[in-house]
C-alpha cells in the first residue's frame, strides 16, 4: 500500500472516531455535568480561501471565495467549567484553487497578446454538512465565551466555473513551469492542457473542520460568534487509481466566519449566567 493511500486511511479512521465521539458525548456528560437542554438557531455567513493538494503538484496561491448557510446549536451540558454542545450547519460555499503561472526563475507568465499576467482560477460551488463536537468557556447568557469545535464534513458538489485572462485551448505552454501547462498522460493518452477543461469527478467531498472562536450572549439578542476555522479533506475532487494521474486532489481551506443564533429553548435555571 502507498504511503499516501495509508495516510488517507488512518484519516478515515480518525474521522470515524470523531463520529463515534459526536454520539456518545451529550449521553455520557450527563452522567456527570450539570444538564442544559437549550436550543439555537441561527444563520452564519464568511470568506473562505482554499487550495488543492495536487500530486503531482501544481503551483497555486489560494482562492478566495464566500461561504453561509444556517447554523442549529444544542447545549446538553456543564461539565465542570467546560459548556459541552453539539453545533450543525448546513452551507453553501465557494471554493476552489488558483493556479500560479510561473517561468523557471519563479516569475509571472506575461501573456504576449495582453502584456497581463497569466491567471486562471476554477470555482467549485458545494453544499456543505459540518457537525461539530464544542466545547465552550466562559458565560452562557450574558457575556463572553471563548469555544472550540471539531467534527466531520461532507459536502457535495452542485456546478463549477474556469476564469482565465488567456485562451486556454492554446495556452503558451513553452514558458510555464507547471505540469497543468506542460501536459499530462492519461491513459497513456497526451492530455497537454486539457486539464483547464477538466470536470470534477468526485461529487461527494469529505473531511475534518476545527474552529476556534468568541462568542458574546446577551438575553433577547441572542449570541454572536467570531469564528476562525480550518478544514482537511479526505477525498479527491479526480479519480487516484494508477490509471488516473492525480494521485491526490483533495481540498484544504481557511475560513473567518460570523455567526448569529437565537435561542428556541432554554433551560430554567438561574444559576446560568
Amino acid at each position: 500500500m502507498s504511503v499516501l493511500k495509508t495516510y488517507r486511511l488512518w484519516m478515515v479512521k480518525v474521522l470515524l472516531a470523531l463520529v463515534t465521539l459526536l454520539s456518545s458525548s451529550a449521553t455520557s456528560f450527563a452522567q456527570v455535568g450539570e444538564h442544559r437542554s437549550e436550543l439555537a438557531f441561527g444563520v452564519n455567513g464568511g470568506y473562505i480561501l482554499s487550495n488543492v493538494a495536487f500530486v503531482p503538484k501544481i503551483p497555486q496561491s489560494m482562492h478566495a471565495g464566500m461561504t453561509g448557510g444556517v447554523t442549529v446549536r444544542y447545549t446538553s451540558e456543564k461539565y465542570f467549567n467546560s459548556i459541552c454542545a453539539i453545533v450543525a450547519e448546513l452551507n453553501y460555499s465557494q471554493i476552489g484553487w488558483k493556479e500560479s503561472i510561473l517561468t523557471p526563475d519563479d516569475e509571472p507568465v506575461i501573456n504576449p497578446a495582453t502584456g497581463l499576467p497569466e491567471e486562471f482560477q476554477r470555482t467549485m460551488n458545494y453544499v456543505q454538512l459540518p457537525v461539530f463536537a464544542r466545547l465552550g468557556w466562559g458565560r452562557e447568557r450574558r457575556g463572553f465565551q471563548v469555544f472550540f469545535q471539531i467534527g466531520p464534513q461532507i459536502g457535495y458538489f452542485l456546478n463549477e466555473r474556469s476564469e482565465a485572462n488567456f485562451d486556454v485551448d492554446n495556452p503558451n505552454l513553452s514558458a510555464r513551469t507547471s505540469i497543468i501547462s506542460s501536459g499530462y498522460k492519461q491513459n497513456g493518452v497526451q492530455i497537454g492542457s486539457g486539464i483547464y477543461h477538466k470536470a470534477a469527478e468526485n461529487k461527494v467531498d469529505y473531511g475534518i473542520s476545527a474552529g476556534l472562536g468568541l462568542e458574546f450572549s446577551r438575553s433577547g439578542l441572542g449570541h454572536f460568534m467570531l469564528e476562525g476555522r480550518y478544514y482537511f479533506g479526505l477525498g479527491n475532487i479526480y479519480g487516484d487509481s494508477k490509471r488516473d494521474y492525480f494521485g491526490r486532489s483533495n481540498f484544504s481551506n481557511i475560513a473567518v466566519k460570523l455567526c448569529y443564533l437565537f435561542d428556541i429553548a432554554r433551560t430554567s435555571n438561574p444559576k446560568i449566567k
